[in-house]
């Protein structure tokens, strides 16, 4: 089983003068093979929960779920420590909204298909020999979510073999915790170009198999 978690940091706002939307928006994949990998990753996000965000003697409302961007460096880095015991790699594109196109601003569902269609673009799915997992969190109405499957599904079973099926899941971040583990890495390459701050991405970037800036 190979699992492909994809998660993005920023926003696809493009008013520069009346309002402060990011400067960039970056698309991160967390992928992964095999069951035991899938295993170990779920545990690190949960054993961070448990024990750094939701001790036993914490009273009041609980924490349901890992933020990068809510999330202090301690906490990063103990979830680092016990995330990396699973083998996973990071693909990663930051768009510099400033010099998107003036006619492709309207119309974000084309830019943000678009980006994740190039991240997806350097795993090798030709390798893939069993069943491919791709988890996105959920932030899209019903008709996008049609859009993306149909455009994504488009471009991927010409890669895969016609043998290995591929599955593709709008879960909400909090029903996966995959989703939880890219959002924490997610937000440490975004901060690295919106506001280059790299403390946290200097510590996983080990696990960074593709990055760029795009445009």
């Amino acid at each position: 089983m190979w699992y492909l978690y994809l998660d993005e940091s920023g926003d696809l706002g493009f008013d520069f003068v009346n309002k402060k939307p990011s400067k960039f928006f970056t698309v991160t994949i967390l992928a992964l093979r095999g069951v035991e990998n899938n295993r170990k990753l779920i545990k690190a996000v949960k054993v961070t929960l448990r024990r750094k965000l939701n001790p036993p003697h914490k009273r009041g409302r609980l924490v349901s779920e890992l933020k990068g961007s809510g999330t202090t460096l301690e906490i990063k880095k103990y979830f680092y420590k016990q995330a990396r015991e699973a083998k996973f790699v990071l693909y990663t594109i930051n768009l510099n909204k400033r010099r998107v196109y003036e006619d492709l601003i309207k119309n974000k569902p084309r830019i943000y298909n678009y980006i994740a269609r190039q991240v997806l673009d350097q795993i090798p799915f030709e390798k893939a020999n069993a069943r491919v997992e791709l988890i996105i969190d959920k932030s899209k109405g019903k008709r996008e979510i049609v859009e993306f499957n149909e455009y994504v599904r488009r471009h991927l079973e010409a890669r895969l073999d016609p043998k290995v099926p591929l599955d593709i899941y709008h879960w909400l971040s909090h029903e996966a915790s995959g989703l939880q583990a890219v959002d924490m890495f997610c937000w440490g390459i975004f901060e690295k170009y919106e506001k280059n701050k790299t403390t946290w991405y200097e510590m996983f970037k080990e696990k960074i198999e593709f990055e760029t800036k795009y445009l």
